[in-house]
């Protein structure tokens, strides 16, 4: 955890931010079981809890009275049965003083405490669940509805706690970049062993395993696939084949939960086809445009349409597509080679704060998201401050499905050149993705940067393990 004067520091802004305005109610995780009730999954806090609290620990709920200035954790302390089965450690005094927290009180009683700030008209602000054990505490704290919570809860609150999480500290800086060195590891790894007749799940395996080596954890179920078209597809048991890319998309997590989040796509055995090599350097120069536009002041929508400008552009003069660029763009033909958004906030969580709705996050007052496809699922558009931490992952994709229905139904046919497009669907999807914090003069990738160009993936592929 981070220093005490950190989290008091926290709570303390927090609390004037809702001012004489009753009380915040920030609920921490409990074990969730996998198949029966004392085989859990491993144990992963609340990241709000974790950002006020910085308490690693099931079971607990932290109050802040915004009237009073009274900060109080419920929980409870070890029994011998617990010590027997999971070892001595420091009680919760222990851990609670070292985050500046003096009141304890029994778990059970946070439901007198609600009871008795309910009767007196106070107003009890909480963040939307997304865990069902959560939701199941909430509605019996609270009175609620289950199906009401989400809508109960404190936009308000939301809305404090966004504004203060998107601005990393030096401390969650840090902390990035320790996340940013062990992902670079992994995909180093990764890159080395992309060889014919390697399993995906094989690489899979070896990455996650330098993460864990260091005591860190993979920040999401990591993504290793041949298939790169298939936006999110996982590791199959399957091996690699010549002549095709390995679509790469990984981070780590660090012991303080501060997330990495990188991709690359890979030659097989290191040698990419001529249709690849094209498509690529079209991906990469979209990386880099990001990364030149990216600062403080601009709009992240702004960047990602200036990158599907460059990507249509680049296509148009392969003949894929056609027409005008960027009327291409403002009517979403584009989308069917990029359906997704540029990136997205990182930090606590890999897509950080997305438990309190991508429209709170992502978006602000002046930009609100859209319907178009691919436009549509942009995480984060809103203006670029200091301190964000975004991710800048552009791709090329030609996904046989999409592609047939749109051919079917002579979507864009003014803008697509589709005999043009099935030459190119044995390339599949190429993303490269690296993690950027906006600093004061523009931007810059958090960590060693991972190799990119085609060069420096060649010979880190040739310097094997």
């Amino acid at each position: 955890m981070f220093s005490e004067i950190v989290y008091h520091n926290r709570r303390n802004l927090l609390r004037n931010r809702l001012l004489n305005n009753g009380i915040i109610l920030l609920t921490g995780n409990m074990e969730a079981p996998c198949n029966y009730e004392d085989n859990t999954y491993p144990f992963r806090q609340d990241s709000s809890f974790l950002y006020y609290f910085g308490l690693d620990i099931p079971n607990l709920a932290g109050v802040i009275d915004t009237d009073s200035g009274d900060e109080i954790i419920f929980g409870d302390r070890k029994t011998m049965q617990d010590i027997i089965w999971s070892g001595a450690e420091p009680d919760l005094e222990e851990h609670c003083k070292r985050v500046g927290i003096k009141q304890i009180r029994p778990l059970r009683s946070l439901f007198l405490y609600i009871a008795k700030a309910k009767i007196t008209g106070r107003k009890v602000h909480f963040l939307p669940p997304y865990r069902a054990a959560t939701k199941l505490l909430l509605t019996e704290l609270l009175g609620f509805d289950n199906d009401y919570l989400t809508s109960a809860a404190s936009l308000r609150l939301i809305q404090a706690i966004i504004s203060m999480r998107l601005i990393k500290e030096p401390c969650e800086i840090e902390e990035l970049k320790k996340a940013a060195a062990t992902g670079y590891d992994m995909h180093i790894i990764g890159m080395q062993m992309a060889t014919a007749g390697t399993k995906e799940h094989e690489i899979a395996a070896a990455m996650e395993c330098v993460a864990h080596a260091v005591g860190h954890r993979t920040s999401f179920p990591s993504i290793v696939t041949q298939h790169g078209e298939v936006l999110h597809n996982h590791p199959q048991n399957v091996s690699l084949e010549p002549n095709r890319m390995l679509l790469v998309d990984a981070g780590a997590e660090t012991e303080m939960h501060y997330a990495s989040d990188y991709t690359r796509t890979i030659p097989v055995d290191g040698k990419f086809s001529p249709k690849a090599a094209i498509i690529y350097n079209i991906v990469l120069a979209a990386n880099e445009e990001a990364r030149r536009l990216a600062r403080p002041g601009a709009t992240y929508l702004s960047v990602h349409l200036a990158v599907c400008n460059l990507i249509a552009y680049q296509l148009t003069c392969l003949g894929i597509m056609k027409g005008d660029p960027e009327e291409a763009v403002s009517r979403g033909a584009h989308a069917l080679f990029m359906p997704h958004g540029l990136g997205h906030a990182l930090g606590l969580d890999v897509h950080d704060m997305e438990n309190l709705g991508q429209r709170n996050v992502g978006y602000d007052s002046n930009i609100r998201p859209s319907t178009q496809f691919g436009l549509a699922s942009l995480r984060f558009a809103r203006t670029l401050l200091a301190g964000h931490v975004v991710t800048n992952e552009p791709g090329i994709y030609f996904i046989p499905a999409l592609i047939d229905k749109w051919s079917a139904e002579k979507r864009f046919r003014d803008f697509i050149n589709y005999p043009k497009v099935a030459q190119f669907k044995s390339v599949g999807g190429i993303r490269l993705e690296d993690d950027l914090l906006i600093t004061e003069q523009g931007c810059e990738v958090l960590g060693k940067r991972l190799p990119i160009t085609r060069d420096e993936v060649i010979e880190a592929m040739a310097d094997k393990i």
